[in-house]
C-alpha cells in the first residue's frame, strides 16, 4: 500500500504553534529561539562566574603559614595564661592581628596526646557562639564572653552558655629556644584536631560531616 502518511507543514502559522506569524518556519523559529537561550547564558555567566570565583577562590589559595614569636618557654605558667598578640593576617595591619592566651602544657589536666605541636597551649579569644572576644578571667579560672554569656572552663572546653564547641587553639612549637605560635586549628569534645571551622559549627557527632574542613586550610 502507498504511504498515505501526510507531511507536516514546515510553516508555524499551518501548525498553530502559539505566537507564530505567517512566513515563520519551525526551523528559523528553533534557531532563534536557540539563539536566545545562548545568548541569555552569556550574559548570564559574564555576572556569575566572576562572583563565584571571587567567593570560591579563596578557598584553594594557598597561604604561608603564620608563625609568631611569643617568647621565652620560661614566660609561661602552666597554672594561668599569658596574653600576647599576634599576627594571623599580614599586611593589612591591626585587622589581621588577634590575642591569644598562652600557658606551658600541664599534664594534670591536658589528657591528649603530646606532641610537638602541643608542649603549649595557645587558646584563642574567639568565642564559638558568634565570633565575640572572650577574656581569660583568672580569679574564676575561666573564659568569659560579656556578649551572649558563654563559659569556659581552664581548657577552653564549654561550660556554660550558647556556644556549640571548645574554643579554637593554635599550634605552637619551640624554635632556637623561642615559643612560636602558629596556625590555628578547632577542637570536637574530646580535643581532637579539626581545620579552622566558623563559630557556631558544631564537630561532635554529625556536625564534622555538615561543616567540612576547607581544601586550604591545614588540619
Amino acid at each position: 500500500m502507498a504511504d498515505r502518511r501526510q507531511t507536516k507543514s514546515k510553516y508555524t502559522t499551518d501548525r498553530q504553534i502559539p505566537g507564530a506569524f505567517e512566513g515563520e518556519s519551525v526551523t528559523r523559529r528553533r534557531f532563534m529561539t536557540g539563539s536566545v537561550h545562548v545568548a541569555g547564558a552569556v550574559a548570564a555567566s559574564a555576572f556569575a562566574l566572576p562572583a563565584l570565583g571571587f567567593a570560591v577562590g579563596p578557598l584553594f589559595e594557598k597561604k604561608p603559614e603564620q608563625w609568631n614569636d611569643v617568647g621565652t618557654p620560661a614566660d609561661f605558667p602552666d597554672n594561668t595564661y599569658i596574653p600576647r598578640v599576634i599576627t594571623t593576617t599580614p599586611g593589612i595591619g591591626e585587622a589581621g592581628k588577634t590575642t591569644v592566651y598562652v600557658r606551658k602544657r600541664n599534664p594534670a589536666i591536658d589528657k591528649e596526646k603530646a606532641d610537638q605541636f602541643n608542649q603549649f597551649v595557645a587558646i584563642s579569644t574567639r568565642c564559638m557562639h558568634l565570633g565575640c572576644p572572650v577574656r581569660f578571667v583568672e580569679a574564676a579560672g575561666r573564659f568569659i564572653c560579656p556578649c551572649h554569656g558563654g563559659v569556659y572552663d581552664f581548657r577552653g572546653m564549654v561550660d556554660g552558655g550558647p556556644p556549640v564547641r571548645p574554643l579554637d587553639r593554635f599550634y605552637t612549637r619551640i624554635t632556637n629556644g623561642r615559643l612560636l605560635v602558629g596556625p590555628r586549628f578547632s577542637v570536637n569534645r574530646e580535643l581532637h584536631r579539626f581545620s579552622p571551622r566558623d563559630p557556631g559549627e558544631p564537630l561532635d557527632g554529625i556536625g564534622q560531616f555538615l561543616y567540612p574542613s576547607r581544601p586550604s586550610i591545614r588540619k
